[in-house]
């Protein structure tokens, strides 16, 4: 009879993938029944029971189905030869019920509409535009950065510990509902990633596990990118999948925080992100541009680098193209590189808006 279930579950893996493929083609109905109707409700189930731990549970459950695969693998390899059937039934069945409900907890949020769709923003941009809103946002840094360093050129410390900013960002939330009331983000459940290490050599600041709805934040990055790496984490939570759109929300959240050290990080973000686009537009541009930011913020910049610079190594760009692929099989069709895409939705956003 065990077997008979198994067999079922493996054969439903098929009209899975079917239908999850189907739903992409109606990002409509997913937003609405799913991403604005199911997906919040369990969200916030999982992160009011398990928000309250002071340790990932996720990573515990990674590290569990780690060790739980390899030894299956070893234990049954024999029986690969001896009971092919079963063993391949075994294995789908497995996949069917990881895929099932990496679906059903998180993953369909990736077929929502896309963010600029849902606040009216287009999708495109014109050079004119994207040195407008990056002067906006080096006047707005430089602000920011003399009011908390005063005449100074060093690079601004956070002087916050790392447990303090997850406290501390659902703030920004808090005050970004007033303008997106789906953006409310309540209880919290932002934690330091127990694979820390592990995931900085990947070349990851952090992830939102599907399986429990926990952010995952590095522990090992600068203070400095603390905040919007974990406000980003949260917008993931919140159903943003997209990782241009939850670098956006990430964004606002941070910049909309009563917290001058997290406008400060927010805003900062930001302008990189636009400063980076011009320097593969305009090279001279760039460089007149890059002049009048302030000394103590093109530190902080340089302190971002050596960081993941430091960690460098020859797997990373392997398990960088395994993630492209990861976001590409979820139709984020530019995979790793929709990272910058978050430049046309801060363009549009802000190319009228008063900083």
């Amino acid at each position: 009879m065990f077997k008979k279930v198994k067999t079922w579950v493996a054969l439903l893996l098929l009209p899975q993938y079917l239908l999850i493929n189907w739903l992409a083609n109606y990002p409509e109905l997913v937003e609405r029944f799913y991403s604005n109707g199911f997906y919040p409700i369990i969200s916030k189930l999982f992160r009011y029971t398990l928000g309250w731990l002071p340790f990932s549970f996720g990573d515990f459950v990674y590290a569990f189905a780690i060790i739980y695969i390899f030894r299956w693998f070893f234990v049954n390899f024999k029986r690969l030869k001896t009971d092919t059937k079963q063993w391949f039934i075994d294995v789908f069945c497995a996949v069917s019920i990881v895929y099932f409900t990496f679906h059903v907890f998180w993953g369909l949020n990736y077929y929502r509409l896309p963010l600029h769709t849902s606040l009216n923003l287009k999708p495109d941009y014109t050079t004119e535009q994207l040195v407008k809103v990056t002067k906006k946002l080096i006047a707005k840094s430089n602000a920011l950065y003399t009011e908390i360093a005063g005449d100074d050129t060093l690079k601004i410390d956070i002087p916050y510990s790392k447990s303090d900013i997850l406290n501390l960002a659902p703030i920004g939330y808090n005050n970004l509902k007033n303008m997106f009331p789906n953006l409310e983000y309540y209880p919290k459940s932002a934690k330091k990633s127990l694979f820390s290490y592990p995931l900085t050599y990947m070349g990851f600041s952090g992830y939102l596990n599907p399986l429990t709805n926990e952010a995952q934040v590095d522990a090992l990055i600068p203070v400095y990118l603390f905040p919007t790496t974990t406000s980003h984490e949260m917008a993931h939570q919140l159903g943003y999948a997209a990782e241009n759109e939850a670098n956006f929300i990430g964004c606002l959240a941070a910049i909309n925080h009563d917290d001058v050290y997290f406008k400060y990080s927010g805003y900062t973000f930001a302008l990189r992100f636009c400063l980076n686009e011009i320097a593969t537009r305009d090279e001279v541009l760039f460089e007149s541009l890059y002049k009048t930011v302030n000394m103590g913020i093109l530190y902080n910049f340089k302190e971002a680098r050596d960081f993941w610079d430091g960690y460098e190594n020859p797997f990373e760009p392997l398990f960088k193209k395994t993630y492209s692929s990861y976001l590409k099989a979820n139709k984020q069709t530019k995979g790793m590189e929709s990272y910058s895409y978050v430049v046309a939705l801060i363009i549009n956003y802000f190319n009228e808006k008063k900083l």
